[in-house]
């Protein structure tokens, strides 16, 4: 795999390898991690950066005795490829989705086959009945990617009680991709992502968490 040199990739490889003591203030500044909690991180690491998917995402997060509803029948095959997967040292699966610039948020369903759609549906609409109970949103546009982390996250706690962590990392302040500045600002998308797919403001809850991370404590790292 070619290496990133910009973007969320690029910085969430950084602070996975190079500084995973920002990464974790961050994860336990939005209560993603208890005060004492640390990750030790399984993606995506120097061998190649792999990031992981389906089945292969389920054996890196140490899971495969621990589900009780299968993924497949959950969700079709290429499903969400996660940016980072980790786990606690309170043995929680971490799994991490990041950004460098508000403009990466906005995506939408590209299943071709009627069988994938079908399940894909089916299984957006169970999650978003769960965390919205009225709505009728639709989730597979224009913040699809959103949706169905969410839909994942759902069914490792609702369907295998699985107590795992959901963060939405934001890089603020990476300059390359033309990103946020401020905090201020990536709170303001995400209200409206909230507002779009029907969501309440928070969702900690159900242990979804929104993390903050300044790009440029990671500028003086070299190409990865």
């Amino acid at each position: 795999m070619r290496p990133a040199t910009q973007g969320s990739q690029y910085l969430l490889r950084a602070a996975v390898n190079r500084r995973p003591e920002l990464l974790c203030s961050a994860l336990r500044d939005c209560g993603a991690l208890g005060p004492r909690e640390v990750v030790e991180w399984h993606s995506p690491l120097p061998d190649k950066y792999k990031e992981f998917r389906d089945r292969a995402a389920v054996r890196a997060l140490k899971l495969e005795n621990k589900i009780k509803a299968p993924l497949a029948e959950f969700w079709p095959s290429r499903g969400p490829v996660w940016d980072a997967l980790g786990i606690s040292s309170d043995s929680r699966p971490i799994l991490v989705e990041a950004k460098a610039h508000i403009p990466e948020s906005v995506s939408r369903a590209k299943a071709s086959s009627t069988t994938s759609i079908k399940r894909i549906e089916k299984s957006l609409a169970l999650a978003r009945k769960h965390y919205t109970r009225k709505s009728e949103a639709d989730w597979s546009a224009p913040f699809y990617q959103y949706a169905n982390r969410l839909a994942y996250q759902f069914w490792l706690r609702e369907r295998n009680d699985i107590s795992s962590s959901l963060v939405f990392l934001c890089f603020t302040n990476a300059k390359d991709m033309k990103g946020a500045s401020t905090d201020e600002e990536w709170h303001g998308a995400l209200r409206l992502i909230h507002a779009v797919l029907g969501l309440p403001s928070a969702l900690r809850n159900e242990g979804v968490h929104h993390a903050f991370l300044d790009a440029r404590l990671l500028s003086d790292l070299t190409s990865l």
